[in-house]
């Protein structure tokens, strides 16, 4: 136990917000996670050492500006072992990569008669751009349901492609239930149907080791402030020959490389993506993060969100009138536990729960099909990551276990 705690105050230290007000236990983590020193000094370093305009000044700041930005791709790359650094693409956001593929990619080559398959349970970030590209060029857009866990086998995936399958839209973590999907499978089934592959790693890339060549997914988007780095950065990844393939998405500064009266030429990957200023301020800060993550190990993140979810799920599980969504195993979760209470609206807990300095979210999550698949209209969650610990655990439990009295209820 030593040992343990030992290892908590190591890592807390390292993020200032959390380790300088003890009175807060941040349970938000999917929604956006801490940021340790490391990242904040990146950031600063960037904006005091190397800002200027990268990529466009022969000058020695804009330079200094390049490497650093370029030095951030070469880090991501290797992050997710992709095979080149001009299959990573800088957006602000995952939920900007997803656009960037359904503006680019499926209102190009979808047609009037292709489906797109999704699963019931993705966020509404990679739902809606399909919902409008199907719509844009007349294609239909296919749900594949989940059971009560959010399980899919390979039986239901097969069961729910059509010979007018074309791309298939993924996430690997759920952001409600936690339940990870077995997207190696998916995309090798996708590929044999000849449908293209798009995983939301919003939730998996910060918690698991992601390799997008052993996984053979086409498209992979997560943001780097779930995992600890920045908010307005963002990561797509995506297969050369398919990017090659793609028309850009922005137009403006940089991406391009000749412009006529009636005509232009653009960038080379991954530049024709990433039109005017870019944030390389941000660029450094997940450079920082991933950094941060290489020096304590996934080994060691995953052995730590796992221990969480498995003491939440025994804890939270006790409690009365709780009902938890998905997998009964808590180390299934990945550290996402979503739940309801008895007669308490989801808003009333988190208010409860906050003059508690316990800090969760309540609402859909951006998952509103799901929501109404389970038959619930809001919920309660809390999502752990490798920097919280048992004590934090203990503390959500006693809150929620007092929320009915709080509401006048006497159990």
């Amino acid at each position: 136990m030593t040992d343990q705690k030992t290892m908590d105050e190591q890592i807390r230290r390292d993020f200032p917000l959390i380790y300088n007000h003890p009175e807060i236990a941040y349970l938000d983590n999917a929604a956006t996670t801490q940021k340790p020193q490391m990242v904040l000094d990146a950031v600063r370093a960037y904006y005091e050492e190397s800002n200027a305009n990268p990529l466009r000044g022969l000058y020695d700041l804009s330079v200094r500006a390049t490497e650093v930005y370029e030095d951030a791709r070469e880090l991501t790359r290797a992050f997710i072992n992709a095979a080149s650094t001009e299959e990573i693409v800088f957006t602000r956001n995952a939920s900007e990569s997803l656009n960037l593929v359904a503006y680019s990619w499926a209102r190009t080559f979808l047609k009037e008669g292709d489906a797109v398959l999704i699963t019931i349970m993705e966020h509404h970030s990679n739902l809606l751009p399909w919902m409008q590209a199907a719509k844009a060029v007349g294609a239909e857009l296919h749900y594949l349901e989940v059971d009560a866990s959010g399980l899919i086998t390979e039986e239901m995936f097969r069961a729910a492609l059509t010979e007018n399958t074309k791309l298939v839209a993924m996430t690997q973590i759920s952001n409600v239930m936690g339940v990870q999907n077995d997207v190696k499978t998916f995309a090798r089934i996708a590929h044999e149907n000849g449908a293209v592959f798009v995983c939301d790693g919003a939730q998996s890339v910060p918690h698991i080791p992601v390799d997008v060549q052993d996984l053979d997914v086409d498209f992979l988007a997560f943001s780097g402030h779930k995992m600890t780095a920045p908010m307005g950065i963002g990561v797509l990844y995506g297969k050369r020959d398919l990017l090659d393939q793609m028309p850009p998405f922005l137009y403006g500064g940089e991406m391009i490389e000749y412009v006529r009266r009636d005509s232009a030429t653009y960038a080379e990957l991954p530049h024709k993506f990433e039109a005017g200023t870019v944030n390389a301020g941000g660029a450094a800060g997940l450079a920082a993060a991933i950094q941060y993550y290489q020096k304590i190990g996934f080994d060691i993140i995953c052995e730590r969100e796992e221990h969480l979810s498995r003491y939440a799920m025994e804890k939270l599980s006790a409690i009365p009138y709780i009902h938890i969504l998905g997998s009964e195993d808590g180390a299934a979760h990945h550290g996402i536990f979503t739940f309801t209470l008895d007669g308490v609206h989801p808003h009333d807990i988190a208010a409860i729960l906050d003059e508690d300095g316990v800090d969760i979210r309540a609402g859909h999550h951006c998952t509103q099909p799901l929501m109404k698949h389970l038959k619930t209209l809001s919920t309660t969650r809390a999502s752990f990551a490798f920097y919280n610990t048992e004590e934090e655990v203990d503390r959500l439990a006693a809150s929620l276990a007092d929320v009915r009295g709080k509401m006048g209820y006497r159990d």
